[in-house]
């Protein structure tokens, strides 16, 4: 088959996928954005559409106070006896839940927290006789950490009741890199295969396997570990792992799994965060073989939003609340609204929506109206690229005042340009680095902050992409583009992202 890569591009980390019939369906982590888990289907493995999210209310996730890094942490989706399941970590929250659907596209349950299974990374399998059996990253009895000495622990677990019918077990440890996590349980002929991570999910990050008769193990460890890893290579997609293991249409076995794209002249800044990643898989003596992972990018696409239905298209996200705690398509019909209650960019739960930036070079536009619904709510708004609440870089308008800003950690510079009258065009462009310029070939790319004035694009500032990549930011999401109100209220007519990936 060929197979697009990435498969899902974007911030799409932690992928688990189940085939239920002759449709696939694929969920991936989303950390402190809501809604949360989004899921994916195919028939084809090539061509995915989002089809709904877990997380679309409020009390399935405690997200409004966790930190960067918390909530929803590496979900497991399997099918069993007519009923959907999505296994996760409520990181820094609720802790391991389980949520149940009969429709993959929602409605979710509100999410069963499972007693006597503290770790990440929750996976689910069923045996012959029906038994559940929950497997997973452990607690660090050594440094108090997730994953890093606790090894591979499992519980049979009663999915009603909501607890563990055990005491946890270790299964397996791994082949003794740091970080053995992302366990997956498989019945394959006459084997049970624990397939995880190990190494870290930065650039020594792996996948091994062992196999054995029973799904309590003991598990035998496959002499080829790891069976997958880009480690000391010098392959576009690193940090490949996090793998799970899926019958393709024509019979064969394919490999989901998270990797990155890290540009530069060291290859060192990844822009777009964690993507989901395909690759085939043959069997070899009952053992699996899986193929390096090979950059495959689809064409360019683009995105249009005029906001003029009720309900906000699925793809827009939030930080730590939904969006219609602040965004509205109603108020004012035909326009989008964010009202702020104070809170800038810096802040845990900003007035932000955005979208997942899914090309390595991409445009954002929106026309911003600072009066908002009416002149009485005037406000500043504008476009905004964002990793965390400490990293991201923004363009916005008060009406009087165009200001750029560049928020780096505990460093911020601002530009300013005086604002036109009335609604205003804001573009954020991203762009391939320079590469007759040293210092610039070195970044991922450049980010270009513009406002239109008299119908000719100013850029306010040019700013180094670098600074907003997974390896700067240290955060396990992506970017994620979009806009925002930082006072009062402020309407868009209309947001567009046009994007490629690099010529």
């Amino acid at each position: 088959m060929n197979l697009p890569n990435p498969l899902i591009p974007g911030f799409n980390p932690d992928p688990s996928i189940v085939k239920v019939g002759s449709d696939y369906y694929l969920a991936t982590s989303t950390f402190e954005y809501l809604p949360g888990i989004p899921v994916y289907h195919s028939t084809d493995l090539v061509n995915w559409a989002r089809i709904g999210h877990v997380v679309d209310r409020e009390g399935q996730l405690d997200s409004r106070d966790v930190p960067t890094l918390g909530g929803a942490w590496a979900p497991t989706i399997r099918f069993h006896n007519g009923l959907f399941y999505v296994a996760v970590t409520d990181a820094m929250a609720r802790g391991t839940l389980v949520f149940t659907a009969k429709d993959p596209a929602g409605p979710w349950s509100d999410g069963l927290a499972i007693e006597g299974a503290i770790g990440i990374d929750q996976d689910l399998a069923w045996d012959d006789d029906g038994m559940a059996y929950m497997t997973y990253s452990g607690l660090d009895t050594v440094t108090g950490n997730m994953g890093e000495h606790g090894g591979i622990l499992q519980v049979r677990v009663d999915l009603e009741a909501g607890k563990a019918l055990e005491e946890p077990r270790s299964v397996w440890s791994g082949t003794g890199l740091m970080f053995p996590e992302a366990p997956h349980l498989y019945k394959r002929g006459d084997y049970w295969y624990l397939m995880i991570a190990e190494g870290g999910t930065e650039r020594g990050h792996s996948v091994s396997i062992a196999r054995g008769t029973s799904p309590a193990g003991p598990f035998e460890s496959n002499p080829a570990n790891p069976i997958l890893s880009a480690r000391s290579t010098d392959r576009p997609i690193q940090n490949t792992g996090h793998g799970d293991l899926v019958e393709t249409p024509d019979g064969g076995w394919a490999m989901v799994l998270l990797g990155m794209r890290p540009k530069g002249m060291t290859r060192a800044f990844s822009a777009l965060g964690r993507e989901t990643f395909i690759t085939p898989v043959t069997w070899v003596d009952d053992w699996p073989v899986a193929e390096p992972v090979i950059l495959n990018p689809r064409e360019g696409g683009a995105f249009e939003d005029d906001f003029a239905d009720a309900e906000l298209d699925g793809g827009w996200i939030a930080v730590r609340r939904f969006p219609g705690a602040f965004a509205s398509t109603e108020k004012v019909p035909g326009r989008l609204t964010l009202t702020s209650d104070g809170t800038k960019l810096d802040d845990a739960r900003p007035a932000f929506l955005g979208r997942r930036q899914q090309y390595q070079v991409e445009t954002i536009a929106a026309l911003v109206d600072v009066e908002g619904a009416s002149a009485s709510e005037s406000g500043s708004g504008g476009l905004a690229v964002r990793y965390d609440e400490a990293h991201h870089y923004s363009i916005e308008t008060d009406g009087t005042t165009l200001t750029a800003r560049a928020r780096i950690s505990s460093i911020e510079q601002t530009w300013t340009h005086p604002a036109p009258a009335g609604p205003v065009e804001l573009r954020i462009e991203t762009r391939e680095p320079n590469p007759d310029n040293a210092i610039g070939s070195l970044s991922s790319d450049t980010i270009a902050l513009q406002a239109v004035v008299d119908g000719q694009p100013v850029t306010l500032a040019e700013l180094d992409g670098r600074y907003l990549s997974a390896e700067t930011a240290a955060s396990f999401t992506g970017r994620v583009a979009g806009v925002f109100a930082s006072a009062g209220t402020v309407a868009f007519d209309w947001f567009r992202s046009e994007g490629r990936e690099p010529r």
